[in-house]
């Protein structure tokens, strides 16, 4: 079952509409393909069209439909809550990429500073995030400060009109690649520790920042180590006032675990094939279906996919009649990532030894074993579990707080290790 708030008029008609906008910036023959139902027939238009993410991402970032909420003045619709979830299914229904490759710019730079940049900061990024021209990273977490990351120690100090930045980030995703960098740094630390933070945009290209990626065991780099030695921002980069960087961290953070709570990773994301509905893919990865247990197994994770999807509707069909945002986020963010998990680990499983030694360009193994391994990061990143959980107890049970001894303590007279 689809969990999607029925069309009306109007949404029959905005489906139509992008569907009529596909139909004519898609390759010859991509949506008779994927009318007919012929996988086959799409994958050799894929193959002989050269599609690839990025060119793909110029072309939807320059049309409405990459962002459907965001202003009309910078690239979208300032459209409602539903052209959103619309717009993505149209992109499942066409085998799109429902993720932008610009994923921290659209899903956590964007808003932030759609929220609280200014309109100069709007103007110069905000349609260059859309179609990727200008890829962004987050630089937030610490070696000290990760999930007490308030406690950070990267001090960006005045000099006029300049403010310069000394420090280091880790885990950060792809700033070897990165144009731009949400940088929250310490400005003030005569204060507590929430209260003397500020928000900057740095060009990653700045004297003095090195980036040094991190190997994981998949192989690949996407995290990195970053490094800031004297680097100088100018004043018209910070996004709020001076001091007021947790209230624009709160925004990117929140941000960010709607976004990841909506990521499924699928192998065929790690081989270049079409894409195709998550749970589907899931299903093509898994052998012997008739045999009960593993029957029993899908079932299972098929209830746990059918909860995730629920909860989205609920956050979905609240703010379509006018409500905040509440708590889905985060309980989404969590229930995704182990769910995750559980499902890259079942296909593992079920593959037997095929998941453990593999033919040489044998891609569906080899994007099975990196989905498993990829996934471990799934409940580390965007807020661990752990502390995620902690704030549902607190926010949703009314739990007691946890203790916090710095509360209310000017962050320099704070002990650090």
């Amino acid at each position: 079952m689809r969990w999607e708030i029925e069309d009306t008029p109007s949404q029959q008609a905005f489906r139509q509409e992008m569907r009529d906008w596909l139909a004519g910036v898609l390759p010859e023959g991509w949506p008779e393909a994927v009318e007919a139902g012929d996988d086959a027939a799409l994958e050799r238009v894929k193959s002989g069209s050269g599609f690839n993410p990025f060119a793909w991402q110029a072309t939807i970032g320059a049309s409405p439909y990459a962002a459907p909420l965001w202003p009309k003045e910078y690239g979208g619709l300032s459209g409602e809550v539903w052209m959103q979830q619309a717009a993505r299914s149209e992109l499942v229904r066409y085998r799109l990429p429902t993720v932008s490759i610009n994923i921290l710019g659209v899903g956590l730079a964007g808003p932030t500073l759609i929220e609280h940049g200014t309109d100069r900061q709007k103007e110069r990024y905000l349609r260059k995030i859309l179609t990727g021209e200008e890829i962004w990273c987050q630089l937030f977490s610490e070696p000290g400060s990760g999930s007490d990351l308030a406690s950070l120690a990267t001090r960006a100090v005045r000099d006029g009109d300049q403010w310069v930045v000394n420090g280091q980030k880790v885990w950060t995703t792809i700033a070897q690649f990165a144009s731009f960098g949400m940088l929250l740094a310490r400005t003030d630390p005569g204060v507590a520790k929430h209260e003397g933070l500020t928000y900057f945009i740095i060009d990653m290209k700045s004297p003095g920042v090195e980036v040094r990626p991190l190997r994981q065991m998949t192989g690949s780099s996407e995290f990195n180590e970053v490094f800031f030695t004297d680097v100088h921002i100018p004043d018209d980069q910070r996004v709020g006032a001076t001091g007021d960087g947790w209230r624009c961290a709160r925004t990117t953070l929140m941000n960010e675990r709607v976004t990841l709570a909506g990521v499924s990773l699928d192998p065929v994301s790690f081989t270049g094939g079409t894409r195709r509905d998550p749970w589907q893919s899931f299903l093509d990865q898994v052998p012997d279906r008739h045999d009960p247990l593993v029957r029993q197994r899908v079932a299972q994770l098929y209830i746990e996919n059918e909860v995730k999807e629920i909860t989205a509707f609920r956050a979905s069909s609240a703010r379509l009649r006018g409500q905040a945002p509440g708590p889905e986020g985060s309980v989404n963010k969590v229930f995704n990532a182990e769910l995750n998990q559980r499902r890259s680990a079942f296909v593992v499983d079920a593959n037997g030894m095929s998941a453990t030694a593999w033919l040489p360009g044998d891609q569906a193994a080899a994007g099975r074993v990196q989905t498993f391994l990829r996934a471990r990061a799934n409940t580390i990143e965007g807020g661990t579990s752990e502390v995620l959980r902690n704030q549902m107890a607190e926010r949703i049970l009314g739990l007691p707080r946890d203790v916090d001894v710095d509360r209310g303590v000017a962050w320099a007279e704070v002990k650090r290790n």
